[in-house]
């Protein structure tokens, strides 16, 4: 668990948000306590977040302060992966201590199986009406409240790009590939890659095509340095030149990377993309349900849509906001079955391991 105390103003600053937007949404944040006073009066300050690790960063500089700033809320949040958050969920379901977790929708769909969450409406939330409709999914079980996209990082100093999702196969990257694990969801973009180009299927097809991933998997074998759990490791060597392609990245990680001037860009293979699914959901008997809700509310809106959006190189579920990543032209983006996933991701995890067990 990591407890983050920062100078607010001086943080929100650096995040890119003006002192009108705050003082709107502070404004904002008053009217609702005075309409629903337990919300800082009678409850602790604190709620606690569970988070994808990679996410770190951005909760530091950005959601922190501006929840203390704008609900008077003392963030303490936990990043791991977001497998690990359902399993905290589900081991603490008589007595939670989450108030709210973001996590990737597969993971939400068995959230919501074993009835881990509660809904999130448009009274509590209000600002849910202004998403995109395919953000609101199982009628506000969960929302996605940005969308980064996933294809390949490479080190700049040895790669120009990444043409092909072939390249990860290709003989002379011997030794030169990491890939996610399938415990985490990054690593279903390389299996259906894999089914892809095994089949030689499109993907609405080929996503089902499970053996063909895997036998096309194996061929990748002799390419692979490792396999990872840990994404913040691998992007390490690729930092540092150690391998020269990540597979299944997403632009939330790489692109801010760039910017600050690492050796690394993002590649959009001509076969296509994926569209990385970052949700956001209200535990079931969770603290604080009134400051989560209005958590969940300000993570919606316009000022933190744009800061985050535009700090993890992400595109925005809010509709009104006008920021954040620009999606590579002419590369076809897609969304896997979900269900499918949530279907058979045990079996194919213990599947992969013993597999690609290195």
């Amino acid at each position: 668990m990591i407890r983050t105390e920062r100078n607010v103003m001086t943080q929100i600053q650096k995040a890119g948000l003006t002192r009108r937007s705050l003082l709107r949404t502070s404004a904002l944040a008053a009217v609702g306590t005075l309409a629903a006073p337990s919300i800082l009066r009678a409850q602790s300050s604190e709620i606690v977040i569970g988070c994808a690790g990679s996410h770190t960063a951005w909760m530091e500089q950005i959601v922190v302060p501006h929840m203390k700033e704008a609900i008077g809320a003392d963030i303490l949040f936990e990043g791991t992966k977001s497998s690990v958050n359902l399993e905290k969920m589900a081991s603490n379901k008589d007595a939670p201590y989450l108030s709210v977790v973001q996590m990737d929708d597969p993971v939400m769909i068995q959230a919501v199986e074993a009835d881990l969450l509660t809904p999130i409406t448009p009274d509590a939330v209000p600002n849910m009406t202004d998403l995109r409709a395919d953000a609101v999914h199982m009628d506000g079980m969960w929302c996605n409240y940005v969308q980064p996209w996933a294809g390949v990082a490479y080190n700049t100093d040895y790669a120009e790009g990444v043409p092909s999702w072939e390249a990860l196969w290709a003989p002379e990257n011997a030794g030169q590939v990491i890939i996610p694990s399938l415990q985490n969801t990054e690593g279903m973009w390389t299996m259906f890659v894999a089914a892809m180009l095994g089949s030689g299927k499109p993907f609405s097809e080929a996503q089902y095509e499970v053996d063909a991933a895997f036998a096309k998997l194996e061929e990748l074998k002799p390419n692979l340095l490792s396999v990872y759990t840990t994404m913040s490791q691998a992007f390490n060597l690729l930092e540092q030149g150690e391998i020269s392609m990540l597979a299944g990245n997403f632009s939330s990680y790489t692109l801010p990377r760039k910017a600050e001037g690492v050796p690394v860009d993002l590649a959009a293979p001509k076969e296509g993309i994926f569209a990385m699914p970052s949700g956001i959901c209200l535990v079931k008997g969770g603290p604080n349900p009134e400051l989560a809700q209005a958590y969940v509310n300000e993570m919606l809106g316009e000022t933190m849509q744009a800061a985050i959006a535009d700090f993890a190189s992400s595109v925005p579920a809010n509709t009104t906001v006008k920021a954040g990543a620009v999606i590579p032209d002419g590369v076809p983006i897609y969304s896997p079955d979900w269900a499918f996933v949530a279907e058979n991701r045990r079996a194919w995890i213990e599947r992969f391991d013993k597999l690609m067990a290195l």
